[in-house]
């Protein structure tokens, strides 16, 4: 798997595999993950990740 992305539920993830152990795939292959009200976004490439919208203010 070269270039996908992919969404699990990242209770799932600590369900099956364990996050710890989940997170140190992640760095072997060089991927990277994100996390967003419990789903977490793989990113199955070694391509930086780039937002296009900017944070939102902290005094929000």
């Amino acid at each position: 798997m070269q270039g996908e992305v992919i969404r699990r539920k990242a209770r799932d993830v600590e369900r099956f595999a364990g996050m710890d152990r989940f997170m140190q795939e992640i760095e072997r292959r060089g991927y990277r993950v994100t996390e967003n009200s419990g789903q977490l976004v793989i990113f199955c490439n070694r391509a930086p990740v780039r937002w296009l919208t900017p944070p939102p203010d902290p005094l929000s």
